[in-house]
């Protein structure tokens, strides 16, 4: 990974270095030569969905006509946590998966910018001035025609135009039915345990990554032990047990596996894990990057009556784990 830094993203992002082929710059200002002069797509890009994708068609069809490089402009953290942070996490990509999606899309450069409140106080005008015309240089802009910037969003793609840089606004895209791909009916199909339903908006298997941690090894004792790590900023998908499969960063192989995501009633965890029972396995893997893809929810998550009547439904639950991903 190639960077030019000042400020720093989202703790997590230095954990995952699925990223390589793409510029990550994480400053405006002082920058070489190689990292200006771009064609830039301006957004939050959560989810890199659907719609978030046609709108890097455009723009990449804009660099390759102009010579130009493909860059994204976005902010860390999701502009939602300084506004809103009381309310539950919600991004579909914490900035390492977002990184790896854009990279996935053949973006050339990641600008991700601190957003803080000092940045959220800035003018339209000074956005504009010394962030896409001083510090970035840019060289065309691609939003989309609701994109609205600085203080009180009082910013509009036309602003941009009229200080000199072209700009290209896209329209909302939709489904077959004239459902528009959108970031919060995505988060809507996950927290109702929906994957099909959040993968088809997306484009792609949504899947949550964590560092494997050390547990109260409540799974060995009960003779399922489990890789865990905790979601943190990543959105809560309904809890529950679902089949999934998980990948350890930096392998190959993708393994079946029973996940459950939540605080497990039995015991009370304080906060949401996603924990997994890989089928087959027994490396010892903690301090690894996991990467989990649920495939389908069996259930929500129970307080049994005992251990035992606990331990039964989870041979159950593998079984039926089993057969939906036919292993």
């Amino acid at each position: 990974m190639v960077t030019h830094r000042n400020t720093k993203l989202e703790s997590e992002s230095s954990r995952f270095p699925q990223v390589s082929l793409m510029k990550i710059i994480e400053a405006y200002k002082d920058l070489p030569a190689s990292t200006r002069d771009a064609v830039v797509a301006i957004g939050n890009f959560d989810g890199v969905h659907k719609g978030h994708r046609a709108l890097l068609k455009e723009a990449a069809a804009i660099a390759k006509k102009t010579g130009k490089k493909l860059a994204v402009l976005t902010f860390e953290p999701h502009p939602k946590r300084l506004f809103r942070p009381d309310e539950p996490p919600g991004r579909l990509t914490p900035s390492a998966v977002k990184a790896w999606r854009l990279q996935e899309e053949r973006v050339d450069i990641l600008y991700a910018l601190k957003f803080d409140w000092d940045f959220a106080s800035r003018s339209a005008e000074d956005f504009i001035q010394k962030i896409l015309k001083d510090g970035l240089g840019v060289s065309h802009v691609i939003v989309g025609d609701n994109f609205r910037f600085g203080q009180l969003r009082k910013g509009e793609a036309k602003d941009i135009k009229a200080a000199g840089i072209p700009v290209t606004s896209i329209g909302d895209v939709s489904d077959d039915g004239g459902q528009v791909y959108s970031s919060s009916l995505i988060r809507r199909a996950l927290r109702q345990g929906d994957i099909a339903a959040a993968n088809e908006m997306l484009g792609w298997e949504w899947e949550a990554w964590g560092e494997i941690v050390k547990g109260d090894q409540r799974g060995c004792e009960l003779g399922f032990p489990t890789a865990n790590f905790a979601l943190g900023a990543t959105i809560h998908p309904a809890y529950g047990v679902y089949a999934a499969r998980v990948n350890i960063d930096g392998e190959n192989e993708w393994h079946a596996a029973a996940v459950n995501i939540g605080i497990r009633p039995m015991f009370e965890i304080p906060e949401a894990e996603v924990e997994s029972y890989i089928f087959d396995f027994s490396r010892e893997i903690y301090g690894k990057i996991l990467r989990v893809r649920p495939v389908q929810r069996l259930r929500s998550e129970a307080k049994f009556n005992s251990v035992d009547e606990l331990k039964v439904q989870m041979k159950a639950d593998c079984e039926q784990v089993k057969k939906i991903l036919k292993c």
